[in-house]
């Protein structure tokens, strides 16, 4: 079975929205970060929530309900929360990860970027290939669930590759024939 991660920068809304519709197909995914911190819009644009990675979504959810439940209603943050805790527990960074994939899903180009530079800094050891492509995705909840139909049908093909390493190259292609989202794709090495 290949073994997928999608990652964004806060493991919020974009990486959980395609975690979440990907896990409800059977597919085996798992979720990451890139960022510092997780950040999420707070009472105004100087006012960031800002979370260690780690901490539980339910934590997060407790805290924003109680701070201001309609404005953070409105503004969609308590609808992906209550997602993102039926998905898993807390943010995970991929920096902290050790575990293997064989296809890894960026939601931007700095995301993507943050990816192939950590990968380059575990100094591919172990030899093992992973397939990264990247979906520009803006961050907002629309266009996270737009970008979920893209990871999805881009999954779809992998898994019905019987030659993935012949077969990339064209999956890429129809995939950015068919879907709106820009795509990069490289490999890089565990």
């Amino acid at each position: 079975m290949v073994k997928f991660a999608v990652i964004c920068a806060s493991n919020m809304n974009r990486s959980m929205e395609a975690h979440f519709q990907l896990q409800a197909r059977g597919y085996n995914i798992q979720s990451f970060g890139t960022g510092s911190a997780v950040r999420l819009p707070g009472p105004t644009p100087t006012q960031p929530n800002i979370y260690s990675f780690g901490t539980p979504y339910n934590q997060i959810y407790t805290e924003l309900t109680s701070q201001d439940v309609n404005l953070y209603t409105r503004n969609g943050l308590i609808a992906m929360l209550e997602r993102n805790r039926k998905v898993k527990t807390a943010p995970q960074r991929f920096h902290d990860e050790s575990a293997f994939f064989d296809v890894i899903f960026t939601c931007e180009e700095r995301v993507f970027d943050a990816v192939c530079e950590e990968l380059l800094n575990r100094a591919g050891v172990n030899s093992r290939p992973v397939h990264v492509i990247n979906i520009d995705i803006e961050d907002n909840h629309k266009d996270a669930a737009v970008g979920a139909k893209t990871i999805i049908e881009l999954a779809r093909q992998i898994v019905a590759s019987k030659d993935l390493e012949s077969d990339m190259d064209r999956v890429i292609e129809d995939v950015q024939n068919k879907m709106p989202h820009p795509l990069l794709y490289t490999v890089g090495f565990y």
